[in-house]
Formats: C-alpha cells, sequence, structure tokens
C-alpha cells in the first residue's frame, strides 16, 4: 500500500479576461471537492497496473482566471486501496488500509500481542516485531481490523511477571523464535476486542552461526536426563524444599573445545514429597522458578531464579475450570517429562476462529488440523476452547484453509485538512512511500 501526493492541473473553458486573477479556495470547499474527485478519477485511469487509488487530502488549490478558461492547480494526496486497476468494484466500495505505523494500527497490534500472549500456555512471552499489513472494515456493529504481525520470542517465561515491556528478545546467537500471526480485532464501543486468530511460529534459520548453539527437540532424551541431572544437583543446594520439574522451556547443545555440551532452560515448582516420586505441589503459594543449566551430566553448572508473583498450577487432565479472578494457569503434565513434544520450541497456539479472518497470510497458515469455530460474542478467553490443546497440536495435518466471508466494503472516512499556507508545489517526480509493512523493531 503507498501514498502518492500529486500536482495536477486542470483547465475550465469560460470568457475571456485580459489578465489572469488567482483565487485560493479552501482545500475543503465545494468547488475544491469536485476538481480533486475529477483528478482522482482521471489519474485512476492512467493507472493500469496495481491497485486504484482514492482521495485521502487536498494539500493546495490556486485557480487562475485565464482568457480560455479557469485553470486549477492543485496538489493531492491519495491513498492505495485493496481494488486492483482490473476490478470493477466502484471506488466508494473499496477499503482503504491505515498505515502500518500508524498510531490506529500500532494500538491494534499492541492489543493482538497482548491477547496472543494471554493464549499462550507454554513457554515463552512473545512482542511484537512488526506490522505486515491491516484493512480496516467499516460495518455496522463497529469497525473490524484484519491485521497480520511479526512476533518475536523473548526470554520471559510465560509464568514469569516481568512486564513485557522490560523482556529480551532472543537473539539470533541464541536460535530466535518467529510467530506470524493473523488477527482479526472488532472495535466494540471504543474498546479493541480480538475475535479470531491463527497463528504459526518456527525457528529463524536466518544468520544463523558456525558453533552456536542449536535447538533439539523438547523430547530429546539425553536433553531430558541432562535436565534432571542439574535439577538434583540444585536440590542439593537448597534448604527445606524439593523443586520438580513443570516444563522443559529450551534444550540445546553446542560444541566446544571439550566436546558436546547441553544448555537447557526449564520451569520447575515446589514439590509435595509426600509420595515417591515428588509432585508438583497443588498449592497457589508454591513457589517457582526458571532454571538454566549448562555443561554434560557428569559436570554442570545449574542457576535458578525463583519468580516473584505466584500464579496457580492446574492440572492438564482435570476438568476443573480455572477461576476467572486468577492470572492465566500452566498445565501441568504429570505423566512423564514429553507431552507429544516432537518441536524445538513451545508453538504458539494455532487458532480460534479462523473463519473469521478473511487476511490470509502464506506464513501465519500453520498446518494443523482444523477445529470447529467457538462461537461466542466476543473476545473472551474463558469461552474459547482450551488454548492447552491447540498448541500441543502435531503439524503433521492438512494445511488450514480458511473460508472467506464477503465483508461489507465500505471507503473508510478520512478529514481533509485545511491548509491556506500549503508548501510550494512538487515540482520533481512523484514519490512512492511504503506504508506498508511497517517499521523492524528488532530485526
Amino acid at each position: 500500500m503507498n501514498l502518492l501526493s500529486f500536482t495536477v492541473v486542470l483547465g475550465l473553458l469560460v470568457g475571456t479576461w485580459a489578465q489572469p486573477i488567482v483565487r485560493r479556495p479552501l482545500c475543503d470547499s465545494p468547488e475544491a471537492e469536485e476538481a480533486a474527485l475529477v483528478a482522482q478519477d482521471y489519474l485512476n485511469g492512467q493507472h493500469h497496473h496495481g491497485y486504484k487509488y482514492v482521495l485521502n487530502q487536498i494539500d493546495d488549490i490556486k485557480v487562475y482566471t485565464k482568457p480560455d478558461g479557469d485553470e486549477y492547480d492543485m496538489e493531492v494526496d491519495l491513498l492505495e486501496t485493496d481494488c486492483h486497476v482490473l476490478d470493477p468494484t466502484p471506488l466508494a466500495n473499496c477499503t482503504v488500509r491505515p498505515l502500518c505505523d500508524s498510531p490506529e494500527a500500532e494500538e491494534a497490534a499492541l492489543v493482538a500481542q497482548d491477547y496472543l500472549n494471554g493464549q499462550h500456555h507454554h513457554g515463552y512471552k512473545y512482542v511484537l516485531n512488526q506490522i505486515d499489513d491491516i484493512k480496516v472494515y467499516t460495518k455496522p456493529d463497529g469497525d473490524e481490523y484484519d491485521m497480520e504481525v511479526d512476533l518475536l520470542e523473548t526470554d520471559c517465561h510465560v509464568l514469569d511477571p516481568t512486564p513485557l515491556a522490560n523482556c529480551t528478545v532472543r537473539p539470533k546467537v541464541q536460535t530466535a523464535v518467529e510467530g506470524d500471526c493473523d488477527v482479526v480485532l472488532k472495535n466494540v464501543s471504543g474498546v479493541l476486542k480480538v475475535i479470531a486468530f491463527k497463528c504459526k511460529s518456527e525457528v529463524s534459520t536466518e544468520d544463523l552461526c558456525l558453533g552456536c548453539p542449536t535447538l533439539l527437540p523438547l523430547n530429546h532424551t539425553d536433553a531430558l536426563d541432562f535436565v534432571q541431572a542439574s535439577l538434583t544437583s540444585f536440590n542439593n543446594m537448597t534448604v527445606d524444599t524439593t523443586h520438580v520439574l513443570l516444563e522443559v522451556g529450551r534444550l540445546s547443545s553446542q560444541i566446544v573445545s571439550g566436546g558436546p555440551i547441553f544448555i537447557t532452560e526449564y520451569v520447575v515448582v515446589e514439590g509435595n514429597c509426600t509420595e515417591d516420586p515428588c509432585v508438583p505441589l497443588n498449592d497457589a503459594m508454591a513457589t517457582r522458578g526458571i532454571c538454566t543449566a549448562k555443561g554434560t551430566i557428569a559436570q554442570h553448572s545449574v542457576d535458578c531464579k525463583m519468580f516473584s508473583t505466584l500464579i496457580p498450577i492446574v492440572d492438564a487432565n482435570s476438568t476443573a475450570a480455572a477461576d476467572p479472578l486468577l492470572p492465566p494457569a500452566v498445565h501441568v503434565h504429570t505423566h512423564g517429562l514429553s507431552h507429544k513434544h516432537g518441536h524445538n520450541h513451545h508453538k504458539l497456539t494455532a487458532l480460534h476462529n479462523p473463519h473469521q479472518n478473511v487476511l490470509l497470510s502464506a506464513e501465519s497458515a500453520e498446518v494443523v488440523p482444523v477445529v470447529p469455530a467457538a462461537a461466542f460474542p466476543a473476545a473472551d478467553p474463558a469461552l474459547a476452547a482450551d488454548p492447552a490443546l491447540a498448541a500441543d497440536y502435531d503439524t503433521a495435518g492438512e494445511s488450514l484453509v480458511s473460508k472467506e466471508l464477503p465483508p461489507f466494503f465500505r471507503k473508510r472516512d478520512v478529514s481533509a485538512a485545511i491548509m491556506v499556507d500549503a508548501p510550494a508545489a512538487q515540482t520533481g517526480p512523484v514519490s512512492l512511500v511504503p506504508v506498508c509493512p511497517g517499521r523492524v523493531r528488532f530485526f
């Protein structure tokens, strides 16, 4: 989508005058609007490739009264629509996309970011990296935002109470994980709510360095043995408390001068050791934290950071609903360390109500089994399907296909600014200013 700025000269045949007279109508006057729309239609007629443009703003206008007719010198800004020049759809029914870096797009993207993190019950938090595309559909019950956003994994686990703004994006040398999501939001009484999404997350393969750590599958047997060995070492250093494994966050290996070593991250929780083996203490006050271990089974270092804010544990095998007043819970898998995790990272929750989303991107088309769309009037996480189940789906199913529903298209209203002292008319070539995708925040 592009923004175009044109200087247009129009002529109107009228009577004769001895000397030209210059007048400056208001940029939002009916006279200026009529001339600008003539210019808009003419310019679209000369545009034989790409998409139609619609008038966004009249920057300046001068009218010269000459012997052979009035001459209108205008500077107008046009915005690209989603209607191709070969599309017979009337221009008034085409959709104008906001700039991907506009405050409107930024606000919607941050709402989507926070919502997606709220649906992500395993692994690490994600942060917005780039807004790839945005469309706004004006509908009778409120504007609908269809967005494509890129996210990056941080080093903050979903249980970590650290604000997202204070989390660090995992660098490429640690094997970054990227998320690509299509999100549909609804503006309900001035409040943006997510009503549908579908995501794909994958390991970044760009700029991988020789000798850097390599991610291993989360069910890698030798790496899990190392996790248990390092956890035993940590428990030997603690007093009066035994911690048990809650979730494996990352498993990686690296070749160093002394041979291969493991680098692991995992979440621990205070254990209930009344029986053997110990099990996670099902208590809201149970201490939890994240551990980083490095080395071999025989010789390693381990460092654990306990979380300051406590979030209750919920057994994944339990059908009891979590207290809606409590923060999102992490599901505990009590039947072994590997819970169908053949991937090397915790994938984002794959989808919710995919049929609602008409903006499809190849990147976010996660290969997952299609599940029935959840029926609910607004974006209430408590009414969505269990996100833990969607997150753990194997990716060996058929490609996701979303049904495109024909929305009601209407051009978004754009206020015209009154610019009496406008800048001088553009004399150079017409400049194309890319407005989507937006800026890259990290890499």
